[in-house]
């Protein structure tokens, strides 16, 4: 089937000239700017990157919408998008060992103090050491980077529990499977809690106050997942009153995280600039998924990634 895909201004321009020439069926078009979006969209089947309410309207014809990202930010997902019959996918699960190892290494940073021996310049031993071969590890969102981050860590010899609003059968190496509501059960059994889930209106928030709470003080806390899944100021708070003992965020609500934040000068926390997706090929991997779902759509085949649009995952 021929159709138009139409890469819109917020997509990779060298992945517009990529599909162009890989499928010559398929009559791809860059869109410089919203006004020549809105023109380029008007018959296009399928388009490539962000749109808006008024981009949407002016493409009656769209049937695919692919994503430019793994998780779009919540504005994505705009009232008219959800309730369109145009099929949304995303770029999830291209760099899965990436955004793992990043998360490991952050929870063998905190499990041995060394953001807090980073910044002392002691040459004294600290309290707290996490020992990960008699810890339980609760791994929140059980998805492609989740079940890879506990497979790497099954070597450390970690306890491995897990939430998954989706996810009915457990993987190997994970001890125990529980759905997504029985969080507040689980965290007190935690000594590691580690974010992978995407946001979505149920994780809006996911760790306040209430939540950290429940932690035992000596627990830490590592977000890969997105910022808005841990609220920045309970954490300050929790962490300033020793309830939780340390903690290490790759994603925070709104970046880049100001200079003058508090984060930034604690001790007991490690802070990466969401980079946990570097690393080699990753967008060779996002073109890949791109040109595969292309080529899934011209021939009326399923698409992958296809994502739920109300809950954005």
């Amino acid at each position: 089937m021929t159709y138009r895909l139409v890469v819109l201004p917020d997509a990779p321009r060298d992945h517009a000239r990529r599909l162009a020439d890989d499928l010559p069926s398929v009559d791809v078009v860059a869109a410089e700017d919203a006004e020549a979006a809105a023109l380029l969209l008007v018959g296009a089947e399928a388009a490539y990157g962000t749109l808006t309410p008024s981009l949407l309207a002016a493409a009656p014809a769209l049937r695919w919408l692919q994503a430019p990202q793994a998780g779009p930010p919540p504005e994505f997902y705009f009232a008219e998008l959800v309730a369109h019959r145009v099929v949304v996918t995303n770029l999830r699960d291209t760099y899965t060992d990436h955004v793992a190892t990043h998360t490991v290494a952050m929870l063998l940073a905190l499990a041995r103090n060394i953001p807090a021996y980073a910044r002392a310049r002691t040459w004294a031993p600290m309290d707290g050491v996490l020992h990960l071969q008699r810890a339980t590890v609760l791994v929140v969102g059980l998805g492609a980077v989740g079940t890879e981050v506990a497979r790497q860590l099954g070597p450390f010899g970690a306890t491995i529990i897990a939430t998954d609003a989706r996810l009915a059968q457990r993987p190997t190496g994970v001890a125990e499977l529980h759905p997504a509501d029985a969080l507040d059960a689980l965290l007190p059994r935690a000594d590691a809690v580690v974010l992978t889930v995407p946001h979505t209106p149920a994780t809006d928030g996911l760790m306040s106050a209430r939540r950290l709470a429940l932690l035992e003080p000596s627990a830490v806390l590592v977000n890969v997942g997105r910022g808005a899944l841990v609220d920045l100021d309970d954490l300050v708070v929790s962490l300033r009153a020793g309830q939780l003992r340390a903690a290490a965020i790759d994603v925070v609500p709104h970046e880049p995280l100001p200079d003058d934040h508090p984060l930034w000068t604690m001790p007991q926390v490690l802070i990466t600039p969401h980079v946990a997706g570097v690393g080699p090929e990753t967008d060779e991997r996002r073109y890949a998924v791109v040109r595969d779902n292309a080529e899934r759509f011209a021939a009326g085949r399923a698409l992958r990634n296809v994502v739920d649009k109300a809950n954005r995952f």
